[in-house]
């Protein structure tokens, strides 16, 4: 017999907001958050665990003196941030299997996506998409222009430095309408907030550059620089 498989499933469903502007999109938490193991600094919340660094970069960018426990108050505080700043948070895989027991995108198998070419058309708002990853298999990028493929769509390239961003334009309207009306979405894929990508953070050259003019300048540094850009940002 052949071993079991373990059901990654996502834990929380998509934080949407009517008034969002921008959305957080990743993959799923580590698989402790779908058992409930929590260790007692992580959040019970996207992007709550202890190892990641979406929150500790918006802290430092937004100034936030967030809480970082398992408590409600630290989630009522990341909601309360998301609402103000009218960010939603909507990773794209609902469900995973695997194998090995942890939090590697590539380890998944048997992908469930959650439809999020939908809900950029249920919340019209929505002016930008922030992928915490990018192009590899089995990222934000990779799965979303997997589900872009299946409507017949596709991503313009904008720029192609690190972080790549793109354009997508998207129907509003059913193609047997009169007057075909579309509205175009933003793309950035961020440097992934996660150790696993600090490698690829020291790779390149714009962090050689300000390391080498700052030996105390590090990974988490350059990627408050980076997020800063647009999560700040309004324009397209």
């Amino acid at each position: 017999m052949g071993s079991t498989l373990f059901k990654h499933t996502h834990p929380y469903a998509p934080f949407l907001l009517k008034e969002a502007t921008k959305l957080i999109v990743g993959t799923l938490p580590p698989p402790r958050f779908t058992t409930g193991e929590l260790k007692p600094q992580d959040v019970d919340f996207c992007y709550g665990s202890s190892n990641g660094q979406l929150w500790p970069i918006l802290d430092r960018i937004f100034n936030l003196g967030l809480s970082y426990e398992t408590s409600e108050e630290a989630i009522q505080e990341r909601k309360r941030f998301l609402m103000e700043h009218k960010i939603g948070v909507c990773d794209i895989v609902e469900s995973a299997e695997r194998e090995k027991i942890d939090a590697s995108d590539l380890g998944m198998q048997n992908v469930v996506l959650r439809d999020l070419v939908g809900y950029l058309r249920e919340y019209p708002n929505i002016q930008t998409l922030l992928f915490t990853g990018g192009n590899s298999k089995n990222g934000p990028e990779y799965f979303f222009r997997r589900q872009l493929k299946e409507h017949g769509l596709r991503l313009r390239v904008i720029s192609d430095q690190v972080p790549r961003i793109h354009h997508l334009e998207l129907p509003m309207n059913p193609s047997n309408s009169p007057i075909p009306k579309s509205r175009i979405v933003k793309t950035v894929s961020l440097i992934a907030p996660s150790g696993a990508a600090n490698r690829a953070v020291g790779s390149l050259q714009a962090y050689k550059d300000l390391k080498g003019k700052n030996p105390e300048f590090n990974t988490l540094d350059f990627r408050v620089l980076q997020y800063s850009k647009f999560f700040t940002s309004d324009s397209l």
